[in-house]
């Protein structure tokens, strides 16, 4: 599968941004998606993760309570919807998949999208 992965841009501390992933090429409803970061200097980490009905989330700690994970099959997209950004969430934003039950371990991943920039500003 094949994944490209929009919405980022410039934002506000306390802003909201969506991002979105859209995928083709495979079955998109039989894989797991998740969102991963990373900011200069520092170690891709987790952000969510979507089971591949969308019935089962799970988020970083750093992220709880502020971003949410959906996806929509029939669109062929999963969502992550960020709110009240922090400049600590400025980092490149991937989306990822996997067939097989969802992981927080970006090495778990078979797939990649390109990454989007979310820059957060003080």
């Amino acid at each position: 599968v094949q994944l490209q992965a929009s919405g980022g841009g410039l934002v506000q501390a306390g802003g909201s941004l969506r991002l979105s992933c859209a995928g083709s090429g495979g079955t998109f409803s039989s894989y797991t998606m998740g969102w991963f970061r990373q900011a200069p200097g520092k170690e891709r980490e987790f952000v969510a993760v979507i089971s591949y009905r969308g019935v089962s989330t799970y988020y970083a700690d750093s992220v709880k309570g502020r971003f949410t994970i959906s996806r929509d099959n029939a669109k062929n997209t999963v969502y992550l919807q960020m709110n009240s950004l922090k400049p600590e969430d400025t980092a490149v934003y991937y989306c990822a998949a996997r067939r097989n039950p969802y992981s927080s371990d970006y090495a778990m991943y078979n797939y990649w999208g390109q990454g989007t920039q979310v820059t957060v500003s003080s």
